[in-house]
């Protein structure tokens, strides 16, 4: 119904987008830049092309008469069908491409938290990177595929995830990790002070989405085997859980050939999801409906190895969604429910996204709208089960089922992403990836930010409403008028607050209020590299960076560092908003003293307007990788 309205009133909309259009730009022609004329130009252009085909069409009708009149019946018949089918392409077609257009929206203010942080280190995002994980050259062309061996480095990936645990939870081994994890999950889901207990099951929900891409399938990005290895290896040979107690995969697919090798040979007792002809392990559907949408439009049934389970894993792969604006913990649990006989279709949850239909058709953008990612994330058998968060970023995706690109934003500048963020903070860890998906793919990347009527990529998450299931998983006074959410329709309602959600300083320090010195908020801890380096922060002993003199300044200032080794080093000059704008050294440099002078100009020699700009030292030697930023102001 919202379509064939819109397309009513698309000659009325796109007479106004043309009349805006002209009326603003012809006076003054760099007025086309502006966003609301980057809005109303593709509207306006398609109803001129609207109204020429009518004309055209017209034309035709107009033949049609005259053919009829002279008895010409074989031409009075091709010119009217030729009206008829150029008048319906025209609106059908126009008015399709117009209300594609993508609107763009804003994210609330920077280090505004809202909601309970929740874990050990309440709203704690542990974010590992290491270059070092992935294949810098490889192009994921035909047979040589993101997921093999010479891609991606398993040791790299197993370091990366123990580094990881330990720092989410404050411990000095794998083990301890893992038991202060169920401790502080039992503790606060009221089962005393206990650890994991030998014979408790644990499920997996990774992401396979990528096999219904397009062809070649094998280039469509999924959760990476060499990460669901390493998971086994840390629950089996570190937290004690037999081989037998774990099941893992995603319900709705049979596990592929890629996962199956790379982790049955070493684990072959494991479960893994998918058909028993293949040797894998059915899904069963509960006895009973157990999911109950709280807008009330649909129900479920959940996997039976869900409801067994005293622990979920929830392991997505960082990408963005055409639909949902991004696609992390919340929206990996729609392949929960896609098994055939669980759930009549995908319409309802489909129906409760920023886009249901995809093609840039953000009509369910409106804040405080029903969100099912909120019953997802809260539900007693999914969210509520969940002991830790792992998002797989080792190569990340433009989509729900593409292959990887190389992201261009700081600090990975050019390569892939090589990433993993692990949290038990469902809303924090959420709003982490969003931040770094919002960044990396605006309107203006080099090959993600055009739209895509084809809706294969754009920039989705800048659509309105992309982070409304965050507002409401945080604080239930976000919640839809007259909505109570209870997934299972038990007459309890979810908690006031799931975890907490806030938005990073800028995309160069991606700092949130716990790394600025606040009590609440969510804390970005991060290891960079083979090293211990945590938040940006030096390691004593190691470089030091000193502020740049003069600051502020104009028209240069000189940036000094000392190193205490012959080092690589890449110094950088980022605006607020994490865009690259110069780079003042990229090479080896002597141990010692170092100075570089920045004469605030671009490197596309363009002069640096006044303002607040961050420089970025980042120096990499036999020790290990570090980084350190600081602030300078340019005023003219």
């Amino acid at each position: 119904m919202k379509r064939i309205v819109r397309s009513m009133l698309f000659p009325v909309i796109g007479l106004l987008s043309l009349i805006w259009f002209l009326i603003r730009v012809i006076p003054k022609p760099s007025r086309a830049g502006y966003p609301c004329q980057r809005a109303a130009f593709p509207i306006a252009s398609s109803f001129v092309l609207y109204l020429a085909g009518l004309f055209t069409s017209a034309v035709f009708f107009r033949k049609a008469k005259r053919y009829l009149y002279e008895a010409r019946y074989a031409l009075f018949i091709a010119a009217v069908s030729s009206g008829t089918l150029l008048g319906i392409l025209s609106l059908a077609q126009n008015a399709g491409r117009a209300e594609a257009v993508p609107y763009l929206a804003s994210l609330e203010a920077p280090n505004q938290p809202m909601g309970q942080g929740k874990g050990i280190f309440p709203g704690r995002v542990t974010w590992v990177h290491d270059p070092d994980a992935t294949n810098a050259s490889y192009t994921n062309s035909s047979k040589n595929y993101w997921y093999e061996e010479g891609n991606v480095t398993q040791s790299v990936v197993d370091a990366m995830l123990s580094r990881g645990i330990q720092n989410l939870t404050g411990t000095s081994s794998d083990a301890a990790a893992w038991d202060a994890l169920f401790r502080n999950f039992n503790e606060t889901h009221g089962r005393g002070s206990a650890g994991y207990v030998a014979g408790e099951k644990i499920a997996v929900k990774i992401n396979l989405n990528g096999v219904w891409g397009d062809p070649p399938k094998a280039k469509n990005i999924n959760t990476s085997p060499q990460i669901m290895l390493s998971l086994l290896k840390q629950l089996i040979n570190a937290a004690g859980v037999a081989q037998s107690d774990i099941t893992i995969g995603e319900p709705s697919i049979n596990l592929d050939t890629p996962h199956w090798d790379k982790c049955h040979d070493v684990f072959p007792d494991v479960k893994y999801m998918g058909q028993s002809s293949s040797g894998r392990t059915p899904v069963t559907k509960s006895k009973a409906k157990e999911f109950f949408s709280s807008d009330g439009e649909w129900d479920s049934y959940l996997p039976q190895c869900y409801l067994d389970a005293a622990y979920l894993i929830n392991l997505p792969v960082l990408k963005k969604h055409h639909r949902a604006g991004i696609s992390i913990g919340a929206k990996n649990h729609v392949g929960t429910f896609t098994p055939r006989g669980f759930v009549a279709s995908n319409t309802p949850w489909h129906n409760s996204l920023p886009c249901p239909e995809g093609f840039a058709d953000n009509s369910n953008g409106d804040y405080g709208a029903y969100r099912c990612f909120v019953d997802f994330m809260g539900h007693e058998n999914i969210g509520g089960k969940t002991i830790l968060y792992l998002v797989d970023g080792i190569w990340g995706s433009i989509n729900w089922g593409h292959p990887p690109i190389k992201w261009e934003m700081t600090p990975f500048n050019s390569d892939w992403p090589s990433s993993l963020f692990l949290s038990q903070d469902p809303v924090a860890v959420e709003s982490v990836c969003l931040d770094f998906l919002f960044h990396e793919f605006d309107a203006d990347h080099p090959q993600e930010g055009a739209y895509d009527p084809q809706d294969k990529h754009g920039p989705f998450p800048h659509y309105f409403g992309v982070d409304d299931h965050l507002h409401q998983a945080a604080d239930s006074n976000n919640w839809p008028s007259g909505l109570t959410y209870d997934p299972e329709e038990d007459g309890t309602p979810l908690p006031s607050s799931l975890g907490v959600h806030e938005h990073w300083n800028n995309a160069v320090e991606k700092k949130y209020s716990r790394n600025l010195g606040a009590s609440e908020g969510i804390e970005l801890v991060l290891l960079e590299g083979s090293s211990a380096v945590e938040n940006n922060r030096q390691t004593p002993g190691n470089f030091v960076l000193y502020p740049n003199y003069p600051n502020p300044f104009n028209p240069s200032t000189t940036i000094r560092y000392s190193l205490p080794e012959p080092s690589r080093v890449q110094l950088d000059v980022f605006s607020v908003n994490g865009q690259r704008v110069a780079t003042l050294a990229d090479g080896q440099e002597n141990a010692g003293m170092n100075e570089h002078t920045w004469n605030s100009e671009f490197d596309n020699s363009l002069p640096a307007p006044s303002g607040v700009y961050l420089y970025r030292l980042t120096v990499r030697n036999g020790n290990g990788s570090y980084q350190q930023v600081r602030r300078m102001v340019l005023g003219k």
